[in-house]
């Protein structure tokens, strides 16, 4: 489906900046807790540590074309870092805190980086000895604390570059702005290289569809290794005028909300999932009457919003519902929240429904790191639950059909913009496979579009698998619903030429255990999982939460493990994507077992 085009106003970050530092100078833009208390930075606050840290680099030789690396969560050093970066026409390639030291050893190499910055002495000890293994590596510098010895600091490089200012340089609109390093689940992480006009016109595409300004605050926790992030939070929000409060530990999520008050929020599924399990679990531990008008309220909420004429009881529910029990969870995230946004995977419609309903504007939207973040969204006006929206202006989806898919309508989502990445870097062949001679990325997910051009994502290409039934299963969007059980925290499922479909289930054993104890059930961990009365619950959850599937997509057996899938032992990337053939192979004999 085409759409009009996005012109782009400025020819690079950098002119971005400058535009913002002069509309927004003493506005806000992002917060750091320190003590308790978030301390705001300004629009010119930021842009003058830019000069001066753009200074610091340019001491430490680094010019057009080089890389400067960085390892660290969100900080306003991160950005500051960026953009002193872009000053130089230089290229910023952001890793994240949770990677394992030789992934971050890898990428430093791969991209050639000139200096690594590291968030702090934990990062620095396993760091520090990278410049005599790696050629291009000159320098590591510290970005948070005071170091002892020669390492240079982020203070450092802000004095040096204060008394030794560096003339800013203007990087062409073509020229890379940088990489984002895809997670790696089928091998080594590839370096996505993304120019100053794909960002620009990725952030000019999709801040008018959300309304976004600059009176419009979010709570930053998305890493900005990740390009959903990153282009949100960083790149997007400068360009608004908007503000961003930036969270120091995921865990405190909820608490942070009620405190920065945010206007917008980004998020990936897995959060709302936990707004959804958390909210109706909480439902059940409540009066009969309470629970009653919850669920009355969300039904006429959802009548209300499909464009029926409510009667007066139907409207008083919905208001006593909305009074007494939807205020206080809107409450909970600050009470000013007017957008979310989830990106990144499959959302379910069950749960973008259920969120929507209870007064929080939820827009699903799709893309990639190789289209710089967003090739599709819904957006106020233009919303369909199930689907990710439609193609951006300037943006084109089309639909292979000659690759099959696990329905009849669906093909490879093929996508075509002025934000297609430039690249792979150091990866031709790859980069060929992937951008098609007329310029289309193939996308590597399989979809279809309906009538009225709203794009609709239900697999990986190379996830997806035919039974030796001939039946071709598309695991993820199944794994995804069942997910939305209290009792399965994780699950995969398998099928790869067998007969039918099996599945691993981490169970989520802190409901688990409260069920075990409500039943008189004794055990714990995985002897607990082993009781026939859990065995069928999870039989009966797999019937419930699988409920809109085929039956040949429905595993017929099932193993429950107790033990989560965590980056730490390798089995989910950074970002919490499924390393699937590392699984299938830590957990054969089990996978095996399921079919004898």
């Amino acid at each position: 489906m085409a759409e009009s085009s996005t012109q782009v106003i400025h020819n690079n970050l950098i002119e971005m900046l400058d535009n913002s530092r002069k509309l927004y100078a003493d506005r806000p833009l992002f917060g750091t807790k320190r003590e308790g208390i978030y301390e705001w930075t300004t629009y010119e606050q930021f842009a003058e540590k830019v000069d001066n840290f753009r200074g610091g680099l340019a001491s430490l030789g680094v010019s057009s074309g080089d890389k400067v690396a960085v390892i660290s969560k969100n900080t306003e050093e991160w950005a500051v870092s960026a953009y002193a970066t872009y000053g130089l026409c230089g290229q910023h390639i952001p890793m994240y805190e949770t990677q394992m030291a030789k992934e971050w050893e890898y990428i430093a190499r791969d991209c050639g980086a000139k200096v690594l910055l590291v968030a702090n002495t934990t990062v620095l000890e396993q760091t520090r000895d990278f410049p005599e293994r790696i050629d291009s590596l000159d320098h590591v510098v510290l970005l948070s604390g005071n170091s002892s010895d020669e390492i240079k600091t982020y203070s450092d490089l802000l004095e040096t570059g204060r008394d030794n200012p560096a003339e800013v340089q203007q990087p062409a609109s073509e020229s890379p702005m940088g990489m984002i390093y895809t997670s790696g689940t089928t091998g080594e992480p590839k370096g996505v290289i993304l120019s100053h006009k794909n960002v620009i016109f990725e952030c000019q595409a999709v801040l008018p569809l959300l309304g976004m300004t600059e009176n419009d605050r979010t709570l930053a926790f998305l890493p900005w290794a990740h390009v959903f992030g990153q282009v949100a939070e960083v790149h997007g929000l400068i360009s608004s005028g908007g503000s961003a409060g930036l969270v120091e530990d995921v865990n405190t999520l909820i608490d942070e909300l009620g405190v920065v008050k945010p206007s917008m929020f980004f998020a990936v599924p897995r959060v709302y999932n936990r707004i959804y399990e958390r909210l109706i679990g909480q439902m059940q531990e409540k009066p009969g009457f309470i629970r009653s008008l919850f669920y009355a309220g969300l039904k006429q909420a959802k009548r209300e919003r499909e464009g029926e004429t409510l009667g007066f009881m139907d409207n008083l529910t919905l208001t006593l519902a909305r009074k007494i029990i939807f205020k206080k969870v809107l409450n909970r995230f600050g009470g000013n929240l007017r957008i979310a946004v989830s990106g990144a995977s499959a959302l379910s419609p069950d749960v973008a429904e259920f969120v929507n309903d209870l007064g929080i504007s939820l827009y699903e939207g799709y893309g990639l790191s190789e289209n710089t973040a967003a090739l599709t969204v819904n957006y106020p006006g233009a919303r369909r639950f199930g689907s990710v929206g439609k193609p951006l202006p300037g943006v084109r989806i089309e639909i292979d059909n000659s690759v099959q898919g696990s329905k009849e309508e669906d093909g490879e989502v093929l996508a075509y913009g002025e934000n297609i990445m430039l690249g792979y870097h150091n990866l031709p062949e790859k980069t060929r496979e992937t951008i098609i001679e007329d310029g289309g990325l193939r996308t590597g997910d399989l979809g279809h579009l309906d009538s009225e051009g709203y794009l609709y994502i239900t697999g990986r290409v190379k996830e997806q698998y035919k039974l030796d039934i001939g039946e071709y299963v598309a695991p993820a969007p199944l794994e995804e619903s069942l997910k939305l059980s209290a009792y399965i925290d994780q699950v995969m499922l398998y099928g790869f030429n067998r007969p039918n479909n099996v599945a691993l289930i981490v169970a989520a054993m802190p409901a688990v255990e409260q069920f075990a104890q409500s039943n008189g059930i004794s055990g714990s961990g995985e002897s607990l999982l082993k009781e026939t009365r859990i065995q069928e619950l999870f039989r009966e959850q797999l019937k419930i939460y699988g409920k809109d599937f085929k039956s040949f997509e429905h595993p017929e057996n099932f193993a429950l493990l107790a033990e989560e899938w965590s980056i730490d032992n390798g089995l989910l990337t950074p970002t919490l994507k499924l390393k699937r053939e590392v699984v299938e192979k830590q957990f054969k004999s089990q996978i095996e077992s399921l079919y004898s």
